[in-house]
């Protein structure tokens, strides 16, 4: 299978599989005409070793830049820190065309639509996760996968073929996957969680870097 054909099972940016997302996007975009509003591409090299895994796009954030975790409040901890420990060229996302590269790093999320409230439904979440499973089909050298919320740890879990009950989920835990993969888990860097504390800049910070010394 050539690169470009890989590529075709892990994203479609005409997919119409869920109507009411479909539906939202039309409707954001009448509203919005600058904005991306399209399922939004994972970002990164397919190599790379990490992949990190969040929710779906935020309506000012991903779904308008056309990036994961690019122009909302989501972004700045997610790449400083990816910078800080040596997965991002520059700290901070700013749009698809600033320059910024990771480094043996990819990140996607477990619904590739924005939807409404930013709450994706049960259907919504298990259609998508073809394309999430496809994706770490054809990502032979990854070793560990971030997951950032429960969400997305559960839809990495089920990608894999795993059941979400046998690996729970808790901040900062490790589980040990079949076949040498490990699933790392994380609160999400959402506004609430960092606004409220529940997650800290140190907190994350520890996080990546256990992953850092993971892979060297």
């Amino acid at each position: 299978m050539s690169q470009s054909e890989a590529a075709a099972t892990w994203y479609d940016p005409d997919c119409q599989r869920c109507p009411r997302l479909a539906g939202f996007l039309k409707e954001v975009k009448a509203s919005h005409p600058g904005y991306f509003c399209k399922p939004v591409p994972p970002f990164g090299a397919q190599h790379a070793r990490l992949l990190i895994v969040g929710l779906a796009p935020g309506l000012n954030g991903a779904n308008a830049t056309g990036r994961p975790f690019t122009g909302d409040w989501c972004g700045p901890l997610l790449y400083s820190t990816l910078y800080r420990h040596g997965f991002a060229s520059r700290a901070e996302s700013v749009s698809r065309d600033d320059g910024l590269e990771l480094i043996d790093c990819r990140i996607s999320n477990a619904v590739k639509c924005l939807p409404p409230q930013n709450k994706p439904e049960l259907a919504e979440i298990r259609r998508c996760n073809t394309f999430l499973s496809a994706e770490i089909a054809a990502s032979p050298a990854l070793r560990v996968i971030l997951t950032l919320g429960t969400i997305a740890h559960q839809a990495a879990l089920e990608a894999c073929g795993l059941r979400a009950r046998a690996y729970p989920f808790a901040h900062h835990q490790i589980h040990q996957l079949p076949g040498g993969l490990r699933l790392v888990n994380s609160y999400h860097v959402s506004r609430y969680n960092t606004q409220t504390g529940r997650l800290t800049p140190a907190m994350f910070d520890a996080v990546l870097a256990e992953i850092r010394s993971m892979l060297d």
